[in-house]
């Protein structure tokens, strides 16, 4: 779909206008259209967004054969055919293929099939229901919503030398041509993790550089070393409590070398305690910010650059007139690619029902206009070898919280499913339980394969599913989901 022809003598007027075609973007134009309101999408980049070309399906096309070797490799019968190495041409090409080689022409068809506006270029807002695109060169009115949607970006450290060095973010860590020597890469969370896997098999020499005590903070501590004792075994070599001093890159493109404080460390040239790591590229991985320095957000008393602060319909606070919302990353309620489609169904839904004039909107928890999931049961799959799924509290969070509740641990190498999975089946399972209501507040599963255990969890946390009634949920025999019946067991006594 071609972009609509400029109308610079005129504002064009829609119900609703939409910075950012990525997947919240879209969804919710997508939710406010199917509710009878008009749509405009503004976009300086590729419809699709972020998970489209640089995120979830790049990475996850990297990953994929990673994991299914390991568990090819773990199959009697299948091992000696899955001891080569990884086809990295072929895994990059396919790779390529998955992210459309950067083309947007099946998404922007997809907006056209939906009825749904689209204009390229940078839109600003320019007062109160106002967007302004490309500097002035055609202004958009709103008659009910604008709808920021604009995600969020990689943050580099203030580390002498790092911006200087142009080091990977996570766009080149999931497009890159080729395989890198060695790569360093630095920050435990989701995004070093899953790199440091995939480099790794694609046949890169690893260095993971992480700050704290270990790996994926924010998860169940069981999770980050399971996941630290596969990456040691496949060679990465990975270093904690190990802090970046400074980055030198004398030549573009060149070898970059990585200056560290790393106390207890094996030292180097720089004397006891220090480090000096060449490498061919450098990844970090640390940190996001939201993609709201340059959308004019002073022009309606908000601070450029900042977390958008929202209600739960995702209703920007503290804007007059309440027409501005804020969904998905910019908010900073769970930055998941699933967690802001969900939001712009909630929002969607609230936009149209207020337009309609509805007096009294669902806005209770868990109702149609409150996205409670977001705070309640986020469910996170980190794809590395072993994989590590959960939702809900952990039980960090569930202490925090103020919460009275028991921890369930299981072996997940005990099921029988594991055991036919793969020879030597290596996991863990736990459910956090609500003592006083008798619901799960949380699960963690960490294993090969058990991305497909947690929207079972997930069910249960949204559901509020008490644990009587969980009891008759029956998980068919033998696979890796009768951990749900040793987990019950364990729990029941």
């Amino acid at each position: 779909m071609a972009a609509t022809p400029a109308t610079p003598a005129a504002d064009e007027a829609y119900d609703v206008i939409v910075l950012g075609a990525g997947p919240t973007g879209e969804n919710l134009a997508d939710r406010a259209h199917a509710a009878g309101l008009s749509a405009v999408i503004v976009e300086s980049e590729l419809v699709g967004g972020e998970c489209s070309y640089w995120a979830c399906m790049p990475s996850k096309a990297l990953l994929r054969p990673v994991t299914a070797r390991s568990d090819a490799r773990r199959v009697p019968g299948l091992q000696g055919a899955a001891d080569g190495l990884l086809d990295a041409p072929a895994v990059l090409t396919h790779r390529d293929a998955v992210a459309a080689h950067w083309k947007d022409d099946g998404q922007v068809r997809w907006l056209d099939s939906a009825g749904i506006d689209l204009v390229r270029g940078h839109g600003r807002l320019a007062g109160p229901r106002r967007v302004v695109v490309d500097d002035g060169e055609r202004t958009l009115t709103a008659r009910h919503a604008v709808a920021v949607c604009t995600g969020s970006r990689p943050v580099l450290p203030p580390v002498p030398g790092l911006a200087e060095a142009r080091p990977w973010t996570s766009r080149a860590a999931t497009s890159s041509q080729a395989v890198p020597g060695h790569l360093v890469v630095v920050g435990g969370g989701v995004v070093g993790v899953e790199m440091a896997t995939a480099w790794r098999a694609l046949g890169a020499s690893v260095t993971l550089l992480v700050r704290g005590d270990g790996l994926l903070p924010r998860m169940e501590p069981f999770a980050g070393q399971l996941v630290a004792a596969s990456l040691t075994e496949a060679g990465v070599d990975l270093r904690t409590g190990a802090e970046v001093r400074e980055v030198r890159r004398e030549i573009p493109g060149g070898p970059v070398t990585v200056v560290l404080d790393a106390p207890g460390g094996p030292g180097g040239p720089g004397g006891a305690g220090r480090d000096d790591i060449v490498a061919d590229e450098l990844l970090i991985a640390t940190g996001r910010a939201p993609r709201t320095a340059d959308i004019g957000l002073e022009t309606v008393g908000l601070a450029p650059g900042s977390w958008l602060d929202v209600d739960d319909t995702c209703r920007v606070t503290g804007v007059t007139g309440g027409w501005l919302y804020g969904v998905g990353d910019v908010n900073h309620r769970a930055l998941l690619t699933h967690q802001g489609k969900y939001q712009a169904r909630i929002a969607g839904a609230a936009i149209a029902a207020r337009a309609r004039g509805v007096p009294i909107l669902e806005s209770d928890p868990w109702g149609a206009h409150a996205a409670t999931a977001d705070t309640r049961a986020v469910p996170q799959v980190v794809f590395t070898d072993p994989e590590a799924a959960s939702v809900g509290l952990t039980a960090a969070a569930a202490e925090r919280a103020g919460h009275r509740f028991r921890v369930v641990d299981q072996d997940l190498g005990a099921v029988a499913g594991a055991f036919l999975y793969a020879d030597g089946y290596r996991g863990r399972a736990r459910m956090i339980v609500d003592l006083d209501r008798e619901v799960l507040l949380g699960a963690t599963f960490v294993g090969p394969g058990v991305s497909e255990l947690l929207h079972s969890a997930t069910v249960a946390v949204a559901g509020e599913v008490p644990i009587e009634r969980l009891w008759h949920a029956v998980p068919a025999y033998p696979t890796i989901s009768e951990v749900w019946l040793r987990l019950l067991e364990t729990y029941r006594g």
